[in-house]
């Protein structure tokens, strides 16, 4: 597996409709959510790919304090089906963790997570901080990584 992480001004056309194809494969078709994916943030965020050869398999968005929350925040974080079982979601959450602490200089995330999601998020040390609510109708926890 190897990973990239890019600011949207440096992305290549064939990786934004990489990442906008996935995105809508898992969020729109896999999950039945009909929602506003393009929500004019990718524009000012930087963009973590996750790769099998030449396969885009991972993804997620690192957003700057103000565009979502007060916080960082971390979001669309997304694993191809096929991999699933290979751990590429731990892997890519380390990454940009490790991106925003080393290179953002920033010490809080937060999320907004599916709720059957919340074991692995604390796995890596987020802490839910809101009761449950609904997003898009599926089930959602505010979460807050204090570095």
């Amino acid at each position: 597996m190897t990973y990239n992480i890019k600011h949207y001004d440096l992305l290549t056309k064939d990786e934004l409709y990489q990442i906008m194809k996935l995105r809508n494969e898992v969020f729109v078709v896999e999950q039945t959510c009909v929602y506003q994916d393009i929500d004019g943030k990718d524009l000012d965020a930087y963009h973590l790919c996750c790769y099998d050869e030449e396969e885009l398999v991972g993804y997620l968005r690192i957003l700057n304090p103000g565009q979502s929350y007060k916080e960082m925040s971390i979001g669309r974080v997304l694993v191809r089906e096929s991999h699933r079982d290979k751990k590429v979601g731990k892997l890519i959450m380390v990454e940009s963790i490790d991106y925003i602490k080393e290179v953002l200089n920033e010490t809080v995330v937060r999320i907004s997570a599916q709720a059957y999601l919340q074991k692995f998020y604390s796995s890596l040390g987020f802490e839910t901080v809101s009761e449950e609510y609904l997003e898009d109708d599926i089930p959602h926890i505010e979460m807050l990584l204090n570095m």
